[in-house]
């Protein structure tokens, strides 16, 4: 099966404060599926947190995120199949999934939440991720 590498990156760029050097991306599409790198509250063009502190803000930056990507590999947030949350605090869950049930209003993806220590940076509260399918 041919798959295609959407947004390719190096994480010495995205965490330059920590020895890393691993060639990823934000998204592959192999077939007609979309597997979506974990989203959070962050600028995909200018690697900058988005919403520190504001775990709801995280989660629209998230959304924002994944509705580009889904877009840019040719699908969109109606085609969403499964869709995991990742949490650094379980208080956090009623804001984070109101943003994202108002982006997924109507989708009816099968969802998992998760309660975490930590994300790879301590600002982020919130990960978001997804996968998809482009429909024929």
């Amino acid at each position: 099966m041919a798959h295609t590498r959407i947004r390719k990156f190096n994480t010495r760029e995205t965490y330059p404060e920590q020895q890393l050097d691993n060639d990823l991306c934000q998204a592959v599409v192999a077939g007609n599926t979309v597997f979506l790198r974990g989203q959070i509250g962050q600028d995909l063009d200018t690697r900058e947190s988005v919403g520190v502190g504001d775990v709801a803000a995280q989660a629209e930056k998230a959304m924002a995120n994944v509705a580009m990507l889904l877009q840019e590999c040719g699908s969109e947030l109606s085609h969403i199949c499964k869709l995991t949350v990742y949490l650094v605090d379980v208080r956090y869950r009623e804001a984070v999934y109101n943003v994202v049930g108002r982006w997924l209003k109507g989708v009816f993806p099968v969802s998992t939440g998760i309660v975490v220590s930590a994300l790879a940076r301590p600002e982020w509260l919130v990960e978001i991720d997804v996968t998809a399918v482009i429909p024929d």
